[in-house]
């Protein structure tokens, strides 16, 4: 005979060691002690369609990147041969441009906005649009992760600084990059319900309340255009505001995860940043998975660099020259080889990725399925700073919204129509993407 049981609430949660994690849909949660599958999947919820948004700085070579014949049926290409298992997952796009101008600062700022940087301010970006669409039922509206520090010095007229970043909350607020991986896991899954923990996160709260106080008597005392700068100081506060809310008052869950990491996918990462550039990007990947996989955030950005970036990856065999050098090769063959290296590095670890999501089962499907996610660079070639026919790829299928196609070639039009097209199946009702894309890309549907 069954026993009776006290059906669990469907909002619980585990809590041990500091973190707090939403536990998968149990049968104790039942009234009949078994649970149907659609209570598996999610109590009869959809499951939610999230984004991801890589960033690979510098550009690639060509000749490496580019495939051979259309469809499923194209040649693989030197730098794009660790996705060979993943054929069936992801599109490769050809014919998308950069409108954003030229210069890395620009190019990165456009990656995901389409315009680049100009008098301190960029444009919204599409990780930021979708998130303010659709995260108003997790913990963290997006997550922004990177692996390097913002720069200084100028670039064409621009601070080196706004490389940083593709990530924008409006056009004079961008948002910078957490490279701690400790840092990143902790602001996830430490728990506020401890006394200790919630009387800090109290604290934080009356600091920022203090600070808009303030902000907003300095205002009335300022000139229009100091003005515009306290607004979007104003916004930046305010968003941490709402991410204090949050933490102390979670919102009710609209889906929950059938499925949960287990104690090995949850160490806490060590203090401080890994020296190993493998162990520090995987980091980050791992931590972004998490983040999506427990439903704590739909939107996650990852910069695997800084858009200048000079990191050092003498780690690989015969490379010894910075990223950014490299990029600048002039067809020489060394520079050329390195380069390509680099790349075919980058495209590596974006593997790893794709595979760890492919592993997750959310019940209809696994979260890659679940997934739209964009990688590429803001420039196709570092050599001249090429901004057109940039190296894009898409993979998953976006909960059936995004078919994967092999090579699209597509006719020469700016990336931001890309853009338009994924803000679309987030449900974004608009036809225009920061002036720039105006027209969807129906291959990829």
């Amino acid at each position: 005979m069954n026993k009776i049981h006290q059906p669990l609430q469907r909002r619980t949660f585990l809590r041990g060691l500091g973190a707090t994690l939403a536990i998968p849909y149990l049968e104790i949660m039942s009234k009949g002690g078994v649970a149907t599958a659609a209570e598996v999947a999610g109590q009869g919820a959809a499951v939610p369609t999230r984004l991801l948004c890589l960033f690979q700085p510098n550009g690639v070579y060509p000749k490496a990147w580019d495939v051979k014949g259309t469809g499923m049926d194209y040649g693989i290409s030197p730098i794009l041969e660790p996705l060979s298992g993943l054929r069936e997952e992801i599109s490769i796009l050809s014919g998308l441009d950069n409108s954003a101008g030229g210069g890395h600062v620009n190019m990165t700022g456009g990656f995901l906005s389409g315009r680049g940087i100009g008098k301190g301010k960029g444009a919204t970006s599409l990780d930021q649009m979708v998130a303010q669409k659709i995260g108003q039922n997790t913990a963290f509206q997006s997550l922004v992760l990177g692996t390097e520090p913002p720069r200084q010095g100028g670039a064409g007229g621009n601070a080196i600084a706004f490389a940083n970043t593709v990530s924008w909350s409006s056009p004079g607020t961008r948002i910078s990059p957490e490279i701690n991986p400790r840092v990143a896991f902790d602001r996830l899954f430490r728990t506020t319900d401890g006394p200790e923990a919630r009387k800090n996160a109290e604290l934080r709260k009356s600091v920022v309340d203090l600070v808009l106080d303030d902000a907003k008597g300095l205002r009335r005392k300022a000139s229009l255009a100091d003005q515009h700068k306290i607004d979007d100081y104003l916004d930046s506060v305010r968003a941490l505001e709402k991410q204090i809310d949050k933490a102390l008052d979670p919102p009710e869950r609209d889906w929950t995860p059938p499925t949960r990491p287990g104690a090995k996918d949850m160490v806490r990462p060590p203090e401080g940043i890994p020296r190993s550039r493998d162990e520090h990007l995987r980091m980050m990947m791992d931590i972004l998975v998490l983040s999506l996989w427990t439903d704590s955030t739909r939107v996650g950005t990852l910069m695997t660099a800084h858009g200048f970036s000079r990191q050092n990856f003498s780690f690989l065999e015969g490379v010894t020259n910075d990223h950014h050098g490299m990029s600048h090769h002039k067809e020489q063959k060394g520079a050329v080889e390195e380069y390509t290296k680099v790349s075919h590095w980058y495209i590596s670890q974006f593997a790893y990725l794709l595979e760890r999501m492919r592993s997750i089962d959310e019940g209809h499907g696994t979260l890659l399925d679940n997934s739209v996610v964009l990688y590429g660079s803001g420039m196709k070639d570092g050599n001249g700073h090429k901004r057109e026919n940039l190296p894009i790829l898409m993979a998953g299928r976006g909960g059936g919204k995004i078919v994967p196609r092999g090579h699209l070639e597509l006719k020469s039009q700016p990336l931001a129509n890309l853009h338009l097209t994924i803000a679309q199946k987030f449900g974004i009702e608009s036809d225009d993407f920061n002036g720039v894309g105006k027209t969807v890309v129906s291959e990829i549907s």
